[in-house]
């Protein structure tokens, strides 16, 4: 089978798209990575992105902090879906997906999150968790739908909270649990060992 063909979405650094841009170059994952996008012009996601010769986009400023305008998210469908995507990855991206993005790739978008979901959902998720007392905690991938961090589990990998964690440490060690997390989950998927919600090869 051909690789799977990805759209990555990241607001960030692109931790998680680096991992597993080198997961795929290792011959690990069976995909290809055909645009990063961002909300953000000067994300360090798209540094990466250019640095190895990728298709990149860059949506339009908008006048809200936690979604796209309608117009602006539909343009990131139709650059999606010219860039032939087959699987949205949200990797860090920091803006709610609503109907223009489900409506083009409802059942093919996850999104990795840093806690075992449907504990902690939304932001420092990890502060949430040391806030909580609780005594695990972890990160999850999950598809996406239209309630934010609600779609159902893909995968999630647990770890203790160690005594003594601050937000940061805590944080830290579930980076590093996601950067192993989110490219099995894509490698599974591209192989078939993970069922689609919707697999545009099947359609």
């Amino acid at each position: 089978m051909r690789p799977l063909r990805l759209g990555i979405l990241g607001s960030g650094k692109g931790s998680n798209f680096l991992a597993l841009a080198r997961a795929i170059q290792a011959g690990v994952v069976p995909a290809e990575v055909v645009c990063v996008a961002s909300d953000q012009s000067q994300a360090g996601i798209l540094e990466l992105a250019r640095g190895m010769g990728l298709r990149i986009f860059v949506c339009r400023s908008g006048s809200f902090q936690t979604k796209l305008e309608p117009e602006i998210e539909e343009e990131l469908a139709e650059e999606l879906s010219r860039a032939g995507a087959e699987l949205v990855v949200l990797a860090g991206y920091m803006r709610v997906v609503k109907a223009p993005l489900l409506r083009s790739f409802g059942g093919r978008i996850i999104n990795i999150h840093p806690s075992l979901l449907p504990a902690f959902p939304g932001l420092k998720a990890w502060e949430q968790a040391l806030r909580a007392g609780v005594k695990e905690t972890g990160c999850t991938v999950h598809w996406v739908n239209e309630v934010v961090d609600g779609g159902s589990t893909i995968r999630q990998l647990k770890m203790p909270v160690q005594p003594g964690d601050t937000a940061e440490s805590l944080h830290a060690r579930i980076q590093t649990a996601e950067h192993r997390l989110l490219p099995e989950v894509v490698r599974d998927l591209a192989s078939g060992k993970i069922a689609w919600e919707r697999d545009p090869r099947r359609i």
